[in-house]
């Protein structure tokens, strides 16, 4: 026998299996062993982390406002032009535009304030809407500072500009769409539209 043969036998019966095993180790998912569990106690647990994780991935919290971009929520309450109450309690207020105020504390009922009211509630009453947030969750008085889209698309916001119910009030850091709004805001004065003819 040459000196060769022994170190390759040695090879084929220890190293080989030594590292194949281990290559085989490394490639399988580690779970943590419970010695006392049977097999279908393992897959449930397992199973149930999947489910978990599953959930906390898609949820939703509409007590602080976390909603998914995909997620669609009623409008059960119209407050005046620009903000609205949802299903949850939430008042929402729409970012970067303001509607003649019927509320104001000191302030009488403004021009073109009840149209308001009523284009917004026409928009959004009793619909399903799509609540997309900018940089700010809230504004000083807690309400919800969203844009607002209807599910078959419209920009609510936007369309309230367009028509002539509101006008632009950019407050940074929410400034997405401020130059949108201005350029629809510009149109509708050109075109005297809404309060832009009625009111001086």
């Amino acid at each position: 026998m040459s000196p060769k043969q022994p170190i390759k036998s040695i090879f084929k019966k220890i190293v080989l299996p030594l590292l194949f095993g281990g290559v085989i180790y490394f490639l399988t998912p580690q779970f943590p062993f419970d010695s006392t569990a049977k097999p279908q106690e393992i897959n449930n647990k397992f199973e149930n982390k999947i489910h978990t994780s599953a959930k906390q991935a898609v949820s939703t919290t509409s007590t602080t406002g976390q909603f998914n971009t995909s997620t669609f929520v009623t409008v059960t309450r119209i407050i005046d032009g620009d903000t609205v109450e949802l299903e949850t309690g939430e008042k929402v207020r729409y970012i970067g535009i303001n509607t003649p105020e019927i509320h104001h504390p000191t302030k009488l009922i403004q021009c073109f304030g009840q149209e308001a009211v009523q284009r917004n509630s026409e928009l959004v009453l009793n619909k399903k809407v799509r609540l997309v947030k900018d940089i700010s969750e809230t504004d000083r008085y807690k309400r919800l500072l969203r844009y607002v889209y209807l599910e078959e698309g419209t920009f609510v916001n936007l369309q309230l500009v367009k028509e002539g119910f509101a006008y632009v009030d950019t407050v940074p850091p929410d400034v997405k769409f401020a130059g949108l709004f201005k350029e629809a805001m510009g149109e509708a004065r050109g075109g005297k539209i809404g309060l832009w003819n009625k009111c001086k």
